[in-house]
């Protein structure tokens, strides 16, 4: 992926806009936000898209379909 990808810059100014907005409260699970703003929707889109198949999701995702399975239960998508 390129520096210039749409994703990373949207991330970069969304984490911008978060420490900017701390309003002297101490970042926390930064990381934890960042993957659950990020996972949820990609999760949900590559669901739609193959009519909700787990081993086709689970393919174009490149990760285990148990892995996938978790990760749906996590974001309570079906």
């Amino acid at each position: 992926m390129s520096e210039n990808c749409k994703l990373s810059q949207a991330v970069q100014e969304s984490l911008d806009d978060y420490f900017t907005h701390l309003d002297g409260e101490p970042p926390h699970a930064v990381y934890d936000m960042v993957l659950g703003c990020v996972e949820k929707p990609l999760l949900s889109y590559i669901m739609h898209k193959v009519g909700g198949n787990q081993s086709k999701a689970a393919e174009i995702l490149d990760i285990n379909r148990n892995t996938l399975r978790k990760k749906l239960q996590q974001y309570k998508i079906e």
